[in-house]
């Protein structure tokens, strides 16, 4: 059996009354019409934890054809935070908050390698959507070497509608995009929220269109673009970098 998976009614079910975390549960399409699962939606509700109904065949190869009764459900490497909850340690370390979107990133290893520096840059935390986007699998933790434990990532229903609560709360927001400012030309202090798109489509127009504005890293070879966790570590070094001017300048001031 596969470590990040468990399937059968009883085990999904123990699973979930444990409280351990949960990316995604599947079930057979017919099987939770007949009402004889409502048990484990009410809870999957309840939890906020996203669902979605397969055809059998595709269950049976998840699964190796072992007998899984019509359910499976992917292990979160770890608890999910909230976005208060990021909000919250930017608060307790008393800084302006330094956050990382994640627009539909699909690929496990790009995941964990931002979780990577997002803890090496000291930045807040880590928004992913709740559909069309890698979870925290077994994957992402291996990549992440061991950051996924020290890096709050909360997972939200729409991320505009995220977007623009941050921005309510005082937070810019620089979509990462050809096309834009360049990021070392930008200013990228104060309250920051930085977005990145997803590897093949990039940032989804509503959500560019929410952004306050975009910025763009200087491309001098013959490539035209570089791999989401690459792009956005330049970012979050390029902001880091700012704030630790900026920090420096402050300090230089007092003391003149």
């Amino acid at each position: 059996m596969n470590d990040e998976m468990v399937y059968g009614k009883n085990p999904v079910l123990e699973l979930l009354k444990s409280g351990k975390p949960v990316n995604k549960v599947l079930f057979l399409q017919e099987g939770p019409s007949s009402g004889r699962n409502q048990d484990i939606l009410s809870m999957l509700h309840e939890r906020s934890i996203p669902y979605q109904f397969v055809d059998r065949q595709t269950l049976d190869r998840l699964t190796n054809r072992e007998r899984h009764q019509g359910m499976l459900a992917y292990v979160a490497a770890r608890e999910y935070a909230s976005l208060e909850d990021i909000l919250a340690v930017a608060e307790e370390r008393q800084e302006d908050p330094f956050i990382l979107m994640l627009d539909e990133i699909e690929d496990p290893h790009n995941l964990g390698a931002l979780l990577r520096t997002v803890d090496a840059v000291g930045a807040h935390g880590v928004i992913i959507p709740k559909r069309r986007s890698v979870t925290l699998t077994g994957t992402v933790a291996k990549t992440s070497a061991g950051a996924v434990e020290h890096v709050a990532v909360a997972r939200v229903g729409n991320l505009v509608q995220t977007l623009q609560e941050l921005k309510k709360k005082g937070c810019w927001v620089s979509g990462a995009e050809a096309g834009g400012k360049e990021a070392f030309q930008a200013d990228l202090t104060g309250p920051r929220v930085i977005v990145i798109g997803s590897e093949g489509k990039g940032i989804s127009r509503l959500l560019r269109e929410t952004c306050d504005e975009i910025v763009s890293l200087p491309m001098r070879g013959k490539v035209s673009s570089l791999n989401a966790s690459v792009a956005g570590s330049v970012m979050l070094y390029e902001v880091l970098r700012q704030r630790t001017s900026t920090r420096c300048e402050v300090r230089g001031t007092k003391h003149d």
